[in-house]
């Protein structure tokens, strides 16, 4: 195990122009539930469709519940030893990219600029009006949500308010897969952390960063399609690696 870190650790420091990946793992270490499994949020609240979102006001309300059951503990949350250690590659000048799945904003708590992160699901942080598609800070409207009164509108145009997050049956930002791509294709290591790369896709960017020569370090808990070509695999928790890294 010690070899491999080892083995790892001088991969990093050879490194120039890293890119992270990350999923629902590095934010269960900061207290953000992972709202798929038993007992989560989706056992208690079920999904809201884009269609259903735009055309029924009873669902707006359902979809605002689950947003304001969520929005304390993403508020709240800290950050963990796996943020903390992607803005340490930032700034050594070695990280130049993150593509993460998580919506929680807890890499820009880091402290990583928003310029270097592709947010591929969008982010919890702020809210959208889906008319004149203004953004404000998401804490304007969850902190004080009263859905007595009906689902938020735009205080703007009037226009529906939604967070800014890919809801099911929306299409992901064409922009932001354009940017993953580009980060994939010009990156020398790709680093995997907290996810099961199975989600689609978002899991097709460290395939694709090893098919053209970066190395791939895949760190997680749970088997991934990738670990039969990916050049480190670490099945740990993040906390403990990065313990074992230090």
């Amino acid at each position: 195990m010690m070899d491999e870190i080892d083995r790892f650790r001088a991969a990093l420091e050879k490194s120039t122009r890293i890119v992270g990946f990350t999923g629902a793992g590095i934010s269960t270490e900061s207290g953000i539930p992972d709202y798929r499994s038993q007992g989560g949020i989706w056992d208690k609240f079920q999904p809201v469709y884009l269609d259903e979102f735009l055309a029924d006001e009873s669902k707006r309300i359902l979809y605002w519940q689950r947003k304001k059951a969520l929005w304390q503990g993403i508020r709240d949350a800290g950050i963990s030893k796996t943020h903390v250690f992607f803005k340490e590659l930032y700034d050594k000048n070695k990280l130049f990219g993150l593509i993460t799945q998580n919506i929680d904003g807890l890499h820009e708590k880091s402290g990583l600029p928003r310029h270097v992160l592709v947010n591929i699901h969008g982010t919890n942080l702020e809210v959208i009006c889906l008319k004149c598609s203004d953004i404000t800070p998401a804490h304007e409207t969850l902190d004080n949500l009263n859905l007595d009164n009906g689902a938020p509108l735009c205080s703007r145009c009037g226009g529906l308010l939604k967070p800014n997050t890919i809801s099911f049956g929306q299409n992901l930002v064409p922009e932001d897969l354009e940017r993953a791509q580009d980060l994939a294709l010009s990156c020398d290591m790709m680093i995997a952390a907290g996810s099961t790369l199975v989600v689609q896709p978002a899991a097709a960017f460290p395939l694709l960063a090893k098919n053209n020569g970066a190395l791939l370090a895949i760190i997680t808990q749970s088997d991934t399609p990738l670990d039969d070509i990916a050049d480190f695999v670490f099945h740990e928790k993040l906390g403990d690696f990065i313990d074992h890294l230090a």
